[in-house]
């Protein structure tokens, strides 16, 4: 009996130890299961749940304990809008399709800090043509490079490309800024533009109804052509085999943007050690030898200098296509916002009223850039003119100092009116008028209002109405507070019809806080402007931000 007491004693300690390590398998495992819940992109989002039922049914565990792993699609533009307002999503985890979504999320000052973990998987950016195109385009023995491509986007004669909305789609976006970047010696936004207009024609509304644009062969109707992941025609031809439908993949010859699926925490410091832990033991899971084969059945890249040829040749891609050399390199994210302002102003068109301080410590030098800030900014702006559509967008210039037009601190220089030739041409002469006052006064205060209540009252449906403010410095004069200005922006404003102020702020002496509130009340932003040579770029950033706020 000694001797059986002992024996039953020691098999059960070693079950407790079994259970406790996770080794036993019953429901006991799952009743103590730690939590995750996590958001992925919808192409993303069924290897992840095909890897969380993986480790469900095997109980993989984490310091002993199984994991209960939910997984939501969603949209990344989504999930980035509900973090950029400060909304509890009520994810531990985030796997968008592009580290882009993260950074512009964190820019964006959200509430919720994000500490990206590593990469899952990638996939780079391609063009998918339907078979009577692809023979069109020579493929797959003729390469094309992004500029090439772009040539028959614009020219639209051998296919209609489109791509996903690039204010919702990282592919869209990214597809863009490749597409619309400068040949050679080229001149970079008017090619952006060129690019966006051709494209509209052709756009899709997000990344999963993006295949539904493609034409059906033979009958023309319909984009002939798309940029998308290599994942995303992976999947679309694995949907399609046997019906004819397969798509051909062109890989630039010079490379792709790649969507790199950022393996992101939400707020960690918020989490337990088990949720944090788990969390991490799930993206450790997606790097063994089971996570890659989940994610290469789902068309995923695991190993970016070796793809498989075996993926490849189900996506589309067939040598000599040059999909060994796709890891192109990716745009920064000035290009990246840069051809987001592009596309607002092109998709939706802008009516913009420019409002220049032309106050005497305009004429300082930047010693730097060999130039006052108004020569600086003239320079930009005439050069922004490019940006915009002849015949589509309206603009208009305005400076303002002190008692520039009898008692008044603003002067109308150009009408707010659609471009034309001659609208240019005034623009440019007028540009040429802006120069700095006998004063270092300004009456910022009465010009927002005057501004703000001549672009309420002739808003333009349908366009992108805003007021742009440039100023280095703050109110010095007027009889209008800012709390009564505050107030009076507050009746001025129209329900349903939205003028942002955008207040861009020059130099050490500007009033930060000024353009901050006066934005805020006008639901527009208030951008800091460390080189008066790019206020062009930085009005884009600000049209782009204006965009993504619309589209929330």
């Amino acid at each position: 009996m000694a001797i059986a007491t002992v024996l039953v004693l020691t098999v059960t300690a070693g079950g407790a130890v079994a259970y406790s390590g996770g080794w036993l398998s019953g429901s006991s495992c799952e009743d103590d299961a730690v939590g995750l819940s996590v958001a992925a992109s919808p192409d993303m989002a069924p290897a992840l749940q095909a890897a969380a039922d993986y480790s469900r049914e095997n109980e993989i565990t984490s310091d002993g304990r199984c994991m209960d792993i939910k997984v939501v699609s969603q949209d990344s533009f989504k999930t980035a809008g509900l973090l950029r307002m400060g909304k509890n999503t009520g994810f531990d985890v985030w796997v968008p399709d592009s580290q882009m979504w993260v950074q512009g999320t964190s820019d964006s000052g959200a509430a919720s800090p994000l500490t990206t973990a590593g990469n899952v998987a990638s996939t780079p950016l391609a063009v998918a043509a339907v078979p009577s195109a692809a023979d069109k385009l020579g493929w797959p023995q003729k390469t094309y490079s992004w500029d090439e491509l772009a040539e028959v986007a614009i020219k639209g004669d051998k296919a209609h490309v489109g791509t996903a909305n690039p204010s919702l789609s990282a592919t869209g976006l990214l597809a863009l800024t490749e597409l619309g970047a400068p040949p050679d010696g080229g001149d970079g936004r008017s090619r952006g533009v060129e690019v966006a207009g051709a494209i509209q024609k052709h756009i899709a509304a997000g990344d999963t109804t993006a295949a539904d644009s493609l034409a059906r062969d033979g009958q023309g109707k319909g984009n002939d052509a798309l940029v998308l992941s290599e994942q995303a025609s992976f999947t679309h031809n694995t949907k399609s085999k046997g019906t004819g439908g397969d798509l051909s993949l062109f890989y630039p010859k010079d490379g792709s943007p790649q969507l790199d699926y950022p393996y992101t925490l939400i707020d960690e410091s918020e989490m337990s050690t088990d949720e944090s832990r788990a969390a991490l033991r799930f993206m450790t899971l997606l790097g063994e030898q089971e996570g890659k084969r989940i994610l290469h059945e789902h068309g995923f890249r695991t190993n970016a200098d070796e793809p498989s040829a075996e993926l490849v040749t189900a996506a589309g891609g067939r040598s000599p296509q040059p999909y060994d050399d796709s890891d192109g390199e990716q745009p920064s994210p000035g290009e990246i916002q840069e051809s987001l302002g592009i596309w607002t102003i092109t998709a939706q068109s802008a009516r913009l009223t420019t409002v220049i301080d032309a106050s005497s410590s305009m004429a300082d030098m930047v010693p730097e850039l060999g130039g006052s800030r108004m020569a600086l900014m003239k320079n930009s702006l005439r050069e922004g003119l490019k940006t915009f559509s002849e015949g589509e967008d309206e603009i208009g210039l305005w400076d303002f100092a002190s008692d520039l037009d009898g008692d008044r601190d603003y002067r109308k220089i150009v009408d707010t009116k659609r471009i034309t030739k001659s609208h240019v041409e005034d623009l440019e002469a007028g540009y040429e008028k802006l120069a700095p006052e006998d004063t270092d006064e300004t009456g910022l205060y009465d010009t927002v209002l005057a501004a703000y209540k001549d672009a309420t009252s002739h808003y333009v449906d349908g366009k992108f109405n805003t007021v742009i403010v440039v100023t280095d410095g703050g109110n010095d004069t007027g009889e209008l507070s800012r709390s009564a200005l505050l107030r009076r922006l507050a009746v001025l404003a129209k329900p349903g019809k939205p003028v942002p102020v955008i207040m861009l702020t020059i130099g050490p002496d500007a009033d930060k806080d000024d353009a901050a509130q006066i934005a805020e009340a006008t639901h527009g932003s208030s951008h800091e402007v460390e080189d008066p040579s790019k206020i062009n770029s930085v009005i884009l950033k600000a049209i782009m931000e204006a965009g993504i706020k619309a589209q929330q």
